[in-house]
């Protein structure tokens, strides 16, 4: 395909970076790409690997010569960096993100950006259990969806590039207010989370007669908590960015959970064959 951008910075390129820099190199979508990263061991490797051209020890050196900067980073650290690079943009410069969080970032970041320069919120929903710069690969995106989340503000041919460039990596581009994001996701991806993290938890920390637990485990419980093996860091942030929506799915959750405990505790086989099937009913929906 045609070169959209002539130079990408990359600040963050671990899973998400890493694999959004490989699928631009991939497609020829774009031409030099610069890669900064908190850990010089994971950017040493990021070169190693040739998934960028050369590597800057501090963001506005990285960003100096770049039409396109995607931030990869976890949540919290976004606005500050889009801050922090703010001066050294050159004018049409569009600056990107790869959060699960969007209303307070696309809010922040596009008031950070000096005039001529633009930002346009991202989330690619896509991931593994794994990360750092070793864990990427190109197809990462390949038909999975990518969310972006303009707002009144954003410029038409700024939506146009970043949705061009996330189509070159194989992604299905959808547009969606932030605040309308951050509620779905508190519910679809945040939630689920928290709850394999709080149930590892719980039976890591389950005390049956001297018995270590979780050795009994098997495919079952292996698969459901998974993703409880992803960033804490990167989670952690999500939490605390995302703290209202998501103490509202907490709260739901724990009321559909008191309900399925209310059937468990009154042996109520009418009640708790509907609530099973039911939940079977939604997940296969899915599939």
């Amino acid at each position: 395909m045609p070169m959209i951008a002539a130079h990408m910075a990359v600040i963050g390129v671990g899973l998400i970076g890493g694999s959004f820099a490989l699928a631009m190199r991939e497609s020829g979508a774009v031409g030099a790409i610069t890669g900064i990263d908190s850990d010089s061991g994971n950017l040493q490797t990021a070169l190693d690997m040739g998934i960028v051209d050369r590597v800057a020890t501090a963001p506005s050196e990285a960003v100096a010569e770049a039409d396109i900067v995607f931030i990869s980073t976890p949540v919290c650290s976004i606005i500050p960096i889009a801050k922090e690079i703010a001066p050294f943009l050159k004018p049409g410069c569009i600056v990107t993100d790869g959060g699960s969080v969007k209303e307070l970032i696309t809010g922040e970041c596009e008031m950070a950006m000096p005039p001529g320069v633009f930002f346009v919120g991202g989330h690619p929903i896509a991931g593994t259990e794994h990360s750092g710069v070793a864990a990427a690969f190109p197809s990462l995106y390949r038909d999975r969806r990518c969310i972006l989340t303009p707002s009144e503000k954003t410029p038409r041919h700024a939506l146009d590039t970043i949705s061009l460039l996330w189509q070159a990596a194989g992604a299905e581009v959808s547009v969606m207010e932030p605040g309308h994001h951050d509620r779905i996701f508190a519910e679809i991806s945040h939630l689920p989370h928290i709850v394999a993290y709080a149930l590892v938890h719980a039976v890591g920390s389950a005390d049956v007669e001297g018995e270590n637990v979780l050795s009994y485990t098997a495919g079952g419980f292996r698969d459901f908590t998974r993703i409880a093996s992803s960033n804490p860091v990167m989670w952690r942030d999500i939490a605390l960015m995302n703290r209202t929506a998501i103490l509202k799915s907490i709260d739901s959750f724990s009321a559909s959970l008191s309900e399925l405990r209310e059937r468990v505790e009154n042996s109520d086989t009418e009640g708790l064959a509907s609530f099973f099937t039911l939940a079977k009913k939604f997940r296969d929906g899915i599939l």
